[in-house]
């Protein structure tokens, strides 16, 4: 059993007190925390290690470009990847949805074809498919949601078809919680022999993830929202896809020669790297990656369950409070809520003056937003380092928000 108290103390941020009371932090689908072990590799790496990475033959920079591609192992382990030459690096999951729109989209979509999302994306998996397919002339398509804030997947015999070139769509939603049903999803793509595109970005930091199982064609995750650093994401993908696709930039690192006549391109992940990468943040998320890989992913999936139930649970108590999105078995860690006719950023702001960080706002998800009737939700989000006396915390803020607004 993982020691609460114990993983607590790894997290130095979660010691701090806001407006004189102890930090809540409630706002994990935004970014996560970060343990000791993570900061001090980046610091390590700064004080000790310092150098541009594949560029030298001194010391410092073949220990560099060790801890650089190191962490690319790890991390390829971690989602179960075939090679690690399939996990390419980029600054977030947005940057890695962006690689596949323009580097595969741009060269492979054509009048006629579509392109297959949901209503519950996130931004990042929504306009670079708005973008790409508007100059291909390709059309896009959504799967709506059921009154569960569920995808009505009884209207995939009509939406997946031998016209669709790619399905892109999300492993658990940001807003509602809900888990998809990914392998099953994937399965129903190549039917019809369209690409699957998963995004991980709630999916990876919270339960396990095995590319190989899941078949995928890509997965993208970012890594400031599993314990790891910002600036740092991956996109997964199968080999031979990016064998095909060509450079997403270009510049130094991602070439294996130039000339002032044309150029050839560097071998896998390297051809979609173009520049010094974040080095010291990839060491960092390949820490984070032994943190969670160390406490056991099952775990951290089973911790984060009982917390929700627990939010659901005594959240649903509350007077006027209407939370969006399936029950707690269909869901990962994300409770969004509106709370009578009060605007999400006052429920926020009061809770910060006690203390408790939760999200406010459309959380870049809109289209979700308008399909319950409303601009804006309050969101609560847990991760294993959260308490049950937390959501305690939570529901008395929220009973503050009543008096303050005399609901």
């Amino acid at each position: 059993m993982n020691s609460i108290d114990a993983i607590r103390a790894d997290f130095p941020i979660l010691q701090r007190e806001i407006n004189g009371k102890p930090l809540v932090y409630l706002d994990n689908a935004a970014t996560s925390q970060k343990p000791l072990a993570v900061l001090q590799a980046m610091e390590d790496y700064y004080r000790l290690h310092n150098a541009n990475v594949h560029r030298g033959v001194h010391t410092l920079s073949e220990e560099a470009t060790a801890q650089y591609e190191g962490a690319r192992g790890r991390i390829a382990r971690f989602i179960n990847a075939p090679s690690s030459k399939q996990v390419i690096f980029t600054r977030n999951a947005t940057e890695a949805v962006n690689l596949v729109a323009y580097s595969w989209g741009l060269d492979t979509l054509k009048p006629g074809d579509e392109v297959l999302i949901t209503q519950m994306e996130h931004h990042a998996n929504i306009v670079p498919w708005q973008l790409i397919t508007q100059r291909t002339g390709a059309t896009l398509r959504h799967i709506p949601l059921d009154s569960q804030g569920m995808l009505r997947l009884e209207l995939l015999d009509e939406l997946l078809t031998e016209r669709t070139k790619l399905f892109a769509f999300v492993a658990m939603s940001n807003v509602l919680g809900t888990i998809n049903p990914v392998e099953e999803l994937v399965a129903r793509a190549h039917s019809v022999g369209a690409l699957a595109l998963v995004d991980g970005a709630q999916s990876v930091p919270h339960l396990p993830v095995d590319v190989q199982a899941l078949n995928c064609d890509f997965l993208v995750f970012s890594g400031h929202k599993m314990c790891g650093p910002t600036g740092s994401g991956v996109l997964y993908g199968r080999r031979e896809l990016l064998e095909a696709m060509p450079p997403f930039m270009g510049g130094g690192d991602m070439i294996r020669e130039v000339r002032l006549e044309g150029s050839r391109w560097n071998t896998l992940p390297w051809k979609f790297e173009a520049g010094t990468p974040a080095i010291a943040e990839f060491i960092g998320l390949g820490a984070a990656v032994d943190y969670l890989a160390g406490l056991g992913m099952d775990w951290v999936q089973q911790r984060e369950h009982e917390l929700v139930r627990t939010a659901m649970e005594q959240l649903g108590r509350v007077e006027g409070l209407r939370i969006l999105g399936p029950g707690p078995d269909q869901r990962g860690g994300a409770v969004a809520f509106t709370l009578g006719d009060v605007h999400p950023h006052d429920i926020a702001a009061i809770l910060d003056s006690d203390g408790i960080a939760i999200r406010a706002g459309h959380h870049c998800a809109q289209p979700i937003h308008d399909f319950y009737g409303i601009s804006a939700s309050a969101r609560a989000s847990f991760y294993f380092y959260n308490t049950l006396e937390e959501i305690d915390q939570l529901v008395q803020g929220l009973g503050k928000v009543h008096a303050v607004l005399g609901m």
